[in-house]
């Protein structure tokens, strides 16, 4: 819920959501102001980009641990450095934090901007790569329905209006 009011009606409302979904992404942790609101994808070129990454065995680790690309050509290119940060500082990575995105994703009537898409996608593929890690039946079960939560968000964001 935002709090903002001004003028500009609409515009506070998008920007209130964006705050809303993905807070991190408004708070510099790297001290660089261009990384405000950090998004990867620009061109097609940064899509192929990402689906080459990941198709290479890119893995978006947990809170301690950093963005792994194998591929150590890919790994070095200077493109992938705000894909870091987006990875790294602004994907919620605990269950109980995607579960509020995916909550507060279930109750939008609008369609996603286009970087909280990309981030939703993002989290989806981390949600998908941490269930793969875990043997606990419970813990299983609780990340499994976050990750349909997300993909059900996902396809109902690409459904068109």
């Amino acid at each position: 819920m935002c709090l903002v009011t001004c003028p500009m009606d609409e515009m506070c409302v998008a920007l209130c959501d964006c705050f809303s979904l993905y807070p991190s992404a408004y708070r510099i942790k790297r001290g660089t102001y261009s990384l405000i609101n950090p998004t990867f994808q620009h061109s097609a070129d940064d899509i192929n980009l990402l689906f080459e990454m990941l198709l290479a065995g890119m893995q978006i680790r947990g809170e301690e641990q950093g963005m792994l690309i194998p591929d150590e050509e890919l790994a070095s290119l200077r493109r992938v450095e705000k894909l870091e940060v987006i990875c790294e500082d602004v994907l919620p990575k605990k269950l109980s934090d995607i579960r509020r995105l995916t909550s507060e994703l279930t109750q939008r009537q609008r369609p996603l901007s286009w970087q909280d898409f990309e981030r939703t996608v993002l989290t989806l593929v981390y949600t998908s790569q941490t269930l793969t890690q875990i043997s606990n039946k419970q813990q299983r079960e609780a990340w499994s329905q976050t990750l349909i939560q997300l993909f059900r968000a996902v396809q109902k964001d690409l459904r068109p209006s």
